[in-house]
This record gives C-alpha cells, structure tokens and sequence, in this order.
C-alpha cells in the first residue's frame, strides 16, 4: 500500500466513525449539514495523491531562494503563472510592485583574540557594508537591552554582540529588528546578535532589520547560536574578545516585481471575494520552501483541487503569491491598494506562513458574529483534527486588507521545529511532509469553499 492511499483510508476510517460521535456530543450546525458532503469530497481529494508535495519541489528545486530583486524571484513568478494557466484556473496574471533591492554580497566574521577562527555568520537584511577592510573592535556581549544601556560606557568604539536567549519569534526577534539602533545609539560601531532560534547547528538566521534616522546606521550581521554564547563565556572569563567583520552589502534603487494570482470566479456574487495565499519571495538562503513556498502552494492547490472538482462556489476565490512579504510587505500593500473600494466586496482573507506541517486550525480577527459563524465551518475540519479556531492573529500579507476591516485568518500548524530552520540554508523541502502539506491543502480547500459558497454573505 502506498503512503498516500494509507493517508487516505485513515482519513476516511475518521469521516466515517468519528461522526456518530460528535453527533451526539454537539448536535450537526446547519452549515456543517450543508457542507459536509462537500468537506468529505474535497478532504478525500486532497489526501489521495502528493501532487502539491511535488509541485512545491519543483518551484523550489527548479529556482531556489527568493529574495525581492533577484532574477529567481521573477523566474519563479514567470513559472507559477504559466502552471496557473496550465490548470486552467480563472484570470491567471501578475500584478506590477516595486520591491527593495538589498544585495549581500560576500560577508565574514573572524575571531582574532583570544584565538583565530573563522564563524558562520549571515548579515543582516537592510544593513548597510563595512569599509572594504572591515571594522576590526572588541566585542562587548550583552543579553539585553536593559544590560546595554546599564553598560552603555563600555559600548563605544565597540561590536555589540547581543546574546538572547530565545523565547518566542515576537519577543526575541526585536534583537534583529532594531538592535542595530539600540547599539548605535551606545556608540557601537557594529552589531552582532545571537541567532533568533531556539536551536542550532552552528547554520546562523537572517532577517530583516531597521535604522532610525536619529541615530548614525552600523553594520549589522547574526552569529551561529552556538557561536554568539562561546563569545560570551570568553568575555565572562575576562578575556579579550576582538573580531574582524567584513560585508559588502548594500542597497540598490527599487526592482520591478509582481504579485501573481489566479481564481474560480464566482457563479453568482463574482464581485465578492475570498482571498487566500502566501508570500512567493524569501531570503537568499536555503529554498524559502517553509517559509513561504510552501503557503502559496498549498493555497494554490486548494483553488486548483476545487476547480478539478468541479465546485464553483456563489462568490470567487482567488489564490495569490505575495511579493516582498520578508524585507517590505510591498505586495500586500500594492494589492490592497489596488481594489480601491473594490475591498468591500472582499469577504475573508487567508494566508499561510508559518509553515505548511499538520494543520491544527486557524487563527481569526473579525467580528463575533463572523467568529460564530468559522467555529461552525470549522467543524468540518474535525477528521483531520484542524478544527481549533483562535481569536486574533493573521498573518503579515493580509494585514493591509485586515487593516480595512476585511475578517482574516492564519492557517496555524503544528509548528514546533519551524523557527530551527527558519532563515537558515536549512529551509528546503526535506523540512516539510507530503501528508502535512495535503491536509494544509484540504482544510484551506474547505473553508474557502464554504465560505466562498454561503447562500449568506460571510459578516464582517
């Protein structure tokens, strides 16, 4: 037996016994009722081949990372549409952005004192180069801000190196975004930060930072975990720690991109929209297949599996790859910008980008009576155990359409190893699961539809 025909017998083993029984332990909601035939329709579909698992595979084989402004972005643009065309989806196209163009170019960092070693190291998105020679200064390591400023006099002329421990993206994250700030606001004359993760193997993250005008930019670049806490010990023992960093980095007048899309155009209410997606740019490292290939893909082969089975819903559903989602948020901002007072007629807006391992459910910003109303599609989800629905949260493309009052939802996975490779040359496709990846495909396929279909307009 196959893995995929084993995925779906158990699956359907599930739809068949599982019902009974929450029957009588919730009564059947009147969408539930509705829909279910369809749910179990689409579920069966999604889960009986791996065709989104290679379909992934061969966007993120065939051009790599993504970074906006790079010749594989627009490669993998090029691409997806004609494979949109090739499907036969509605209005297949692109839509023009104009993205920041930061280039990396060749970077190091060498420990000098108290022994010669080379480390693992990626700079920074949007920092600025050193001199060509590099900026060779002793290492002040911190573990926060409140110990910067504590220390602040020992900071000057110095490389700042914050070693944070992990605790969450949101939180530890701030180290990368406006550390850089921080450091030269103490006279720092570069930073360096521990990794944002809460694992490693020595593979450093990147990410985007961000200057303040108040204060004069430094060059700013993430260490190895491992490396960043070494450095540490070293200055706890009272060595001298002095390393050499070097980066050509710099930033290049915006580049021409685009948001890609295609859709099921509504039968009756084509004017109203459900929006789905994720964001087709990444770092310039690894594949960018979690983070987010693998969100537009299975967006897109939800509206692609609702077309090959012939479900056209009352409103249109409409899939779409985001550009710019990791240093600018362009596209959703050009999208949104676009539909004028057209955003009215958006209904709901989904996007995946925490990567596409098993489906728990969704995160939801909207009204209570919005929120009523996905608890009850959400039911549907119950086989595949992706029924959780959670107030607030959303993910960053649709934040601009959520800003305007359009309800939004985060698909939420169990995510527990994302943020090990998340940034890193470990993000490629080995991270992510054909069954995983087709029952992301299947819960976003179902709601889109029942909502997209409701002989009622989804509530604001």
């Amino acid at each position: 037996m196959t893995r995929s025909i084993q995925i779906v017998v158990c699956v359907l083993a599930g739809l068949g016994a599982s019902a009974p029984a929450r029957a009588q332990a919730a009564p059947d909601t009147a969408i539930a009722v509705r829909y279910r035939g369809a749910a179990e329709q689409i579920i069966r579909a999604a889960l009986a081949d791996s065709s989104a698992y290679d379909r992934l595979g061969r966007l993120v084989d065939g051009n790599g990372h993504r970074l906006s402004g790079s010749v594989a972005l627009e490669r993998a643009i090029d691409w997806i549409l004609a494979e949109m065309r090739r499907d036969g989806l509605d209005n297949p196209r692109t839509q023009p952005v104009k993205v920041p163009h930061w280039v990396r170019g060749r970077e190091s960092v060498d420990l000098v004192s108290p022994r010669a070693m080379s480390l693992p190291m990626l700079g920074l998105g949007s920092s600025i180069g050193t001199p060509m020679a590099g900026i060779s200064a002793p290492v002040l390591v911190v573990s926060s801000f409140d110990e910067l400023i504590a220390r602040g006099t020992e900071a000057k002329g110095k490389i700042v190196l914050f070693d944070a421990p992990f605790t969450d993206y949101g939180e530890t994250g701030q180290y990368r975004r406006v550390g850089a700030v921080a450091a030269a606001r103490a006279g720092a004359v570069a930073l360096l930060i521990r990794s944002i993760g809460p694992y490693g193997i020595r593979s450093p993250h990147t990410g985007n930072m961000r200057y303040d005008s108040t204060v004069t930019r430094i060059p700013a670049a993430a260490l190895a975990m491992e490396d960043a806490m070494m450095l540490h010990r070293m200055q706890d023992r009272g060595e001298r720690v002095i390393v050499t960093l070097k980066m050509e980095a710099r930033m290049l007048p915006d580049a021409d991109s685009r948001n890609v899309m295609a859709e099921i155009v509504g039968s009756e209410h084509p004017e109203q929209v459900v929006v789905m997606g994720g964001h087709i740019d990444s770092w310039d490292v690894g594949q960018g297949a979690m983070d987010d290939a693998g969100g537009v893909v299975a967006a897109w082969e939800a509206v692609h599996l609702l077309k090959r089975l012939g479900l056209t819903p009352r409103r249109t559903i409409r899939v779409v790859g985001w550009t710019n989602e990791e240093n600018g948020l362009r596209g959703g901002l050009a999208y949104r910008d676009s539909l004028g007072d057209r955003i009215a007629g958006h209904v709901l807006a989904i996007e995946s980008d925490g990567g596409v391992f098993r489906p728990r459910g969704f995160d939801f910003t909207g009204s209570d009576s919005a929120y009523a109303i996905i608890r009850q599609v959400a039911t549907l989800l119950a086989p595949l155990q992706a029924d959780s629905i959670e107030r607030g949260g959303g993910e960053a493309d649709i934040g601009p359409l959520m800003e305007r009052g359009v309800p939004g939802m985060g698909l939420r996975t169990v995510d527990d190893r994302y943020f090990w490779y998340h940034h890193t040359q470990g993000d490629t496709l080995d991270k992510l699961d054909p069954e995983e990846l087709a029952r992301c495909v299947a819960v976003m396929a179902v709601v889109a539809y029942v909502v997209a279909d409701m002989p009622e307009r989804f509530p604001r």
